[in-house]
């Protein structure tokens, strides 16, 4: 599952690895901002990633699921860490990621938006 995420990651357009914490997480950015963060977790073994996510939907995922929670270390309306343990299909997570990675590509601007866009 850790490294199918960090792949599944990695195929978004202008999507870069990043350690600015050291060895571990690992920091997923587009045009420099974060999108995922992703790390192992030394009690369970799950792999963890931090997303972020509309505020609203963030609240109704951790209502719906007991592995979305709001953001470990990050802003607890605009991300939540999901849990992989398995409650949530492949599928459901790479939404969770596309719907990351948009929030923050749409941030940019639009030069950069476009500059990334247009790389090949």
């Amino acid at each position: 599952m850790h490294s199918h995420l960090i792949t599944y990651c990695l195929t978004k357009k202008g999507a870069v690895e990043d350690y600015p914490f050291g060895p571990a997480p690992l920091v997923i950015k587009v045009g420099g901002k974060m999108y995922a963060l992703i790390s192992k977790s030394e009690e369970n073994g799950f792999t963890h990633i931090a997303l972020k996510c509309d505020p609203v939907i963030a609240e109704n995922l951790r209502e719906q699921h007991a592995a979305v929670q709001p953001g470990y270390h990050l802003n607890k309306k605009h991300w939540n860490t999901v849990i992989c343990d398995g409650s949530l299909t492949i599928s459901d997570l790479q939404d969770m990621i596309d719907h990351s990675y948009e929030l923050v590509f749409k941030s940019l601007p639009k030069s950069m938006r476009d500059s990334i866009s247009e790389a090949v």
